[in-house]
């Protein structure tokens, strides 16, 4: 005589959902370090040594100055509609000295929208200038296919090294997208518009 009994289709259909909703929250869960400043230093930028514009598919690519830092991962979005999603398909809010240390992150509550990177303090006793000067939302704009898909797979805490180029960006019509060029500014232009020629997952 045959015991137990078999799994009911219709229970394997409706269980089917959940174990795949598990297997996308775990690629895609936070990456936690503990206390601890994980990128102390702050990006590095100089001249662009006279580096000539460059033409990338329908846009014209201006390199302002070289770039390279290494962050944390605050936040990611990924856009994919618009004329700046085809050109960037990721924004990253990115922090380094104070703004990598969870003991200061655990204060705070990041997002993004429209291209923009938003803060709230859950502490009064944080300074803004240490949230302000220690993190940036950046139009990551890749140069290959590889570094595209590493930026759309990045998880928020992640250690991320980063080389390329500040630059201004222009298509036809007028359409125009320029990069600040310091860390110390907020507001509507503040954003770094990166052309990513290497990036590398610490």
């Amino acid at each position: 005589m045959e015991s137990g009994s078999r799994l009911n289709p219709k229970h394997l259909f409706w269980l089917v959902p959940f174990v795949i909703g598990a297997c996308v929250w775990y690629s895609h869960r936070p990456v936690t370090h503990g206390p601890g400043q994980m990128a102390p230093s702050a990006p590095v930028q100089q001249p662009a040594d006279g580096r000539a514009s460059f033409v990338h598919g329908e846009y014209t690519v201006r390199p302002l100055a070289e770039f390279q830092l290494t962050a944390r991962v605050l936040s990611r979005r990924n856009y994919s509609l618009g004329k700046d999603a085809k050109l960037c398909p990721v924004d990253l809010a990115l922090g380094w000295g104070p703004m990598s240390d969870e003991t200061l992150l655990s204060q705070l509550s990041i997002s993004q929208f429209d291209r923009c990177y938003m803060w709230s303090l859950r502490e009064v006793s944080v300074p803004r200038e240490d949230v302000e000067h220690n993190s940036a939302n950046m139009h990551m704009i890749p140069s290959t296919p590889e570094i595209r898909k590493q930026l759309k797979g990045l998880r928020k805490g992640s250690l991320i090294e980063c080389r390329g180029y500040l630059v201004e960006v222009t298509a036809p019509g007028g359409w125009r997208w320029r990069s600040s060029l310091t860390r110390n500014d907020t507001g509507q232009g503040a954003c770094e518009v990166v052309w990513v020629e290497e990036l590398k997952v610490l």
